[in-house]
């Protein structure tokens, strides 16, 4: 079940800024280890996508929804945040933190072209190929 996308925008604009305050106070926590630290660079990765889900919910909004993100300035713009937040904690953070916003945006590209794609174009090659045999 999908959700309107203002509730979207909502949710996770919230939970951005509230994955962003966690982020900030628990710093000297997440600095005290080199797991932690890799943790805080994961961390980021979730406010990276937050971030982007609320931008790209608020461009649809405006815009319409036919409104796609792009590199930029939407995800450089996400990312830049993201390390900012990361760079607050550790320099280990930032470079975890570009790792896993990059694999987390690969993949959310590939769940999205699996569901907003419209046909293959093989497949509709096929079936009028088959028309013009007839």
């Amino acid at each position: 079940m999908a959700v309107q996308t203002s509730l979207s925008f909502i949710v996770s604009l919230l939970s951005s800024v509230l994955v962003f305050a966690a982020l900030q106070f628990c710093k000297k926590y997440f600095a005290s280890s080199q797991s932690l630290t890799l943790l805080a660079g994961f961390i980021g990765s979730l406010f990276f996508i937050l971030s982007l889900t609320a931008i790209s919910n608020f461009e649809a909004l405006v815009l319409g929804k036919g409104f796609q993100s792009r590199w930029f300035p939407e995800v450089f713009i996400c990312l830049l945040t993201a390390c900012f937040a990361c760079s607050t904690v550790h320099r280990v953070a930032v470079t975890t933190c570009i790792l896993f916003s990059f694999i987390a945006l690969y993949y959310l590209n590939a769940i999205s072209q699996k569901f907003h794609t419209s046909a293959p174009v093989a497949a509709l090659d096929a079936s009028m190929s088959k028309k013009k045999r007839k």
